[in-house]
C-alpha cells in the first residue's frame, strides 16, 4: 500500500538526495518551484529533463538511470500515464545500484498498478501528494 501516513511522509523527509523527474526551467510551475522549495531546505536536488542541460543550478539528466550520485527519493512531476516508464526505470535502477528506494508523484498523479509493482521491489511509493506541503506541515 502506498505510504498515507504521517509517520511515513516523515520518514521519506529524511532523505538527502532527491531526483525530479521532469523538473521544469520555469520559475512559476510547481515542477520548478517545488524543487527550488526543497533545494532551499538543504535537500540536494537532481534534474531529470532530456530538455534541459541544467536546473536550479544543478546539471540536468536525461534519465534517472543516467544520475551518478546515490538518489534517495525520487519525485515525479509527469503525467499519470508516464508514471509506470518511470516507475520502471526507478525499479530497474534500485536493483542494480540499491539505491532510489521511495519514489513520490506529486499532487494529481498516481498509477497503482506501477505502486504496487515498485512496493513489490521494496519501493516505498507516495501518491498524490506534494512533497512540499508535506514537508512545510511535518517539518516546517
Amino acid at each position: 500500500m502506498p505510504i498515507t501516513d504521517d509517520a511515513g511522509f516523515d520518514r521519506l523527509l529524511d532523505a538527502e538526495t532527491i531526483a525530479v523527474v521532469g523538473c521544469s526551467t520555469t520559475p512559476g510551475k510547481a515542477a520548478h518551484d517545488v524543487p527550488g522549495y526543497l533545494q532551499r531546505q538543504g535537500y540536494r536536488v537532481i534534474p531529470v529533463n532530456p530538455f534541459a542541460d541544467e536546473v536550479l543550478g544543478e546539471p540536468a539528466y536525461d534519465a534517472v538511470g543516467d544520475v551518478e550520485e546515490a538518489i534517495d527519493l525520487v519525485d515525479v512531476f509527469r503525467p499519470s500515464e508516464e508514471v509506470p516508464e518511470i516507475v520502471d526505470a526507478v525499479r530497474e535502477r534500485h536493483a542494480a545500484r540499491g539505491d532510489a528506494g521511495a519514489v513520490w508523484l506529486q499532487l494529481g498523479i498516481s498509477h497503482d498498478e506501477a505502486a504496487a509493482a515498485a512496493e513489490e521491489d521494496g519501493i516505498d511509493v507516495v501518491q498524490d501528494r506534494c512533497l512540499k506541503v508535506e514537508h512545510g506541515r511535518l517539518r516546517g
